[in-house]
């Protein structure tokens, strides 16, 4: 069950303020009483309680007597507060993750292949958002877009959302779908992703009934290529494979493809 220390405070904080609600106006001695709270602790915690501004004070009574605030302003206050907690706490990590971007860099490529897999429609997702994010020079996307198994909504804005964060750090971006691919889509969702993506000089978009796989090129490095399910064509899995020689063969098939393709309005 919910209690106040989920808010903040101290166990002796909320034994104190709940016994306020029930006593009404009254003085540290015999709030201590009825609280349980220790003599030598009670003054401590009810300056706390009043920082918070949780408890008003009557310092023209002798002795002096403490009120507490109605129970929800309390509350909106603690929440407040906390809200204010965290997002100091988030800026502090954002803060933390620049100072450590600039420490930390990627070693030079291998040149042994390396591959890597994921299966499964969340996973395949993840992985791909994920070397999207590491590409510095260009992104070449053919076929359809990933993740089918995926609502195609929560799947395509994902990866549009990483396509946007590329192109605006300068990566060109190049993208062949076929038109089978195109027809699928809601139309009111494709326009307003390429809305998004067009503003862009280095985004281009071509259309080409030769697409025949998917996969994912980037940089000169490194291919995403997925994998259909032997049952059906959903996508399975993604094999990611970091092979420059691998990669240039790839772009060398692409490239004719691309040059054959029909350019679509803006591109």
């Amino acid at each position: 069950m919910a209690n106040l220390r989920d808010l903040g405070l101290s166990e002796y904080e909320d034994r104190a303020f709940r016994s306020l609600l029930d006593t009404g106006p009254t003085t540290a001695k015999e709030l201590s009483r009825v609280s349980d709270v220790p003599m030598g602790r009670i003054y401590d915690v009810l300056n706390s309680l009043e920082t918070l501004n949780l408890v008003r004070t009557q310092a023209a009574s002798r002795p002096k007597k403490y009120a507490p605030v109605e129970p929800d302003t309390a509350l909106e206050r603690l929440l407040a507060d906390k809200k204010r907690q965290l997002d100091e706490k988030a800026e502090q990590y954002e803060e933390i993750v620049d100072d450590l971007s600039e420490q930390l860099e990627s070693a030079e490529p291998v040149e042994e292949p390396f591959w890597t897999a994921a299966v499964g429609p969340d996973e395949t997702v993840d992985l791909l958002v994920e070397r999207l994010a590491a590409a510095d020079d260009f992104i070449v996307m053919a076929g359809t877009l990933p993740a089918q198994q995926l609502d195609l909504t929560e799947a395509t804005d994902r990866l549009v959302d990483e396509l946007e964060a590329a192109l605006e750090r300068g990566v060109e971006v190049s993208m062949l779908l076929s038109p089978s691919f195109i027809e699928a889509v809601p139309s009111d969702l494709g326009e307003a992703y390429q809305r998004r993506l067009q503003q862009y000089g280095n985004y281009h978009y071509r259309t080409s009934n030769e697409v025949t796989a998917t996969f994912e090129l980037i940089d000169d490095t490194e291919v995403c290529i997925e994998v259909p399910h032997p049952l059906g064509g959903e996508t399975f899995a993604v094999i990611d494979l970091k092979d420059p020689e691998f990669a240039s063969e790839v772009y060398e098939e692409f490239e004719p493809r691309w040059e054959r393709a029909t350019k679509i309005a803006g591109e």
